[in-house]
């Protein structure tokens, strides 16, 4: 069997970057405390932490993410499903320089950025959240931080068996 037929029968993983690979938190806590209050609270009583421009840039990376990662990219077809803020251009630059810089060569092209997550077509999709067209994707959502997905051992648990069955 040749490597193009291989790379056709592996299963297609989505994974989510904020709250999944990336410590959104780490983000907010190396922000100071006059340019967060900027952002607290919207009309709406809504935080916009997201919004702050370089926010992105100062994130690090959720306890095992990296090597999680590095596993399912050797056993899965693996993108990067993220969404960016709409009123935050740096934070689309700021992602795709996270995933170069955190997960390198195995993740080249393979950031997709969009607030329809449901429009993409896999098996499975790692994603904290319900937003952004998750409720609707048509493969399995791993609720990561949630239920028996707590944190990236309990994920690649999952995954590892998948593989032995």
């Amino acid at each position: 069997m040749n490597m193009e037929n291989n790379m056709k029968m592996k299963k297609i993983i989505y994974i989510d970057l904020d709250c999944t690979l990336v410590d959104f938190k780490s983000g907010i806590d190396s922000t100071p405390a006059e340019e967060l209050a900027k952002y607290e609270c919207d009309e709406k009583g809504k935080q916009h932490y997201d919004d702050i421009p370089g926010i992105f840039s100062k994130m690090g990376e959720m306890p095992g993410a990296r090597d999680a990662f590095l596993f399912l990219a050797e056993h899965f077809d693996v993108y990067i499903l993220s969404t960016a803020p709409w009123n935050n251009p740096s934070a689309w630059s700021d992602k795709l320089c996270w995933v170069k810089t955190h997960l390198g060569e195995p993740a080249y092209k393979r950031l997709i950025l969009s607030h329809h997550k449901d429009l993409l077509r896999g098996d499975y999709l790692i994603d904290d959240s319900m937003k952004n067209g998750v409720d609707k994707f048509q493969g399995t959502h791993i609720h990561f931080g949630h239920g028996k997905f707590q944190d990236w051992p309990a994920v690649i648990d999952y995954f590892k068996n998948l593989l032995d069955s």
